[in-house]
């Protein structure tokens, strides 16, 4: 059995993060759309680990912190697709 073994062909990322992000299929945008989603996402598991043994508020604060995985989960599927329509401010109309 060789000793050697390639699991996947060399990447030429001499130009930096541009190169590594063509490479896992990220732009910096939706890199930050994902990074947004883990963040929220880490707060709703919070929500959740810190219920109350009050029923009526454990099933309050459960259904937000439900909701609230909710969203960072259509934020980390859909993020890039909801913030791409989102442009810049539109040229201003030339004069005379």
């Amino acid at each position: 059995m060789p000793k050697l073994f390639h699991l996947a062909a060399p990447q030429d990322l001499s130009t930096g993060f541009a190169d590594f992000f063509k490479t896992i299929g990220l732009t910096g945008g939706g890199l930050v759309t994902k990074g947004v989603a883990a963040v929220i996402a880490v707060i709703a598991v919070k929500m959740l680990l810190t219920l109350s043994a009050d029923p009526k508020t454990a099933l309050r604060k459960g259904g937000m912190a439900i909701g609230t995985l909710f969203v960072a989960l259509v934020l980390a599927l859909y993020g890039d697709a909801l913030f791409g329509t989102v442009g810049g401010p539109a040229p201003a109309a030339p004069k005379g």
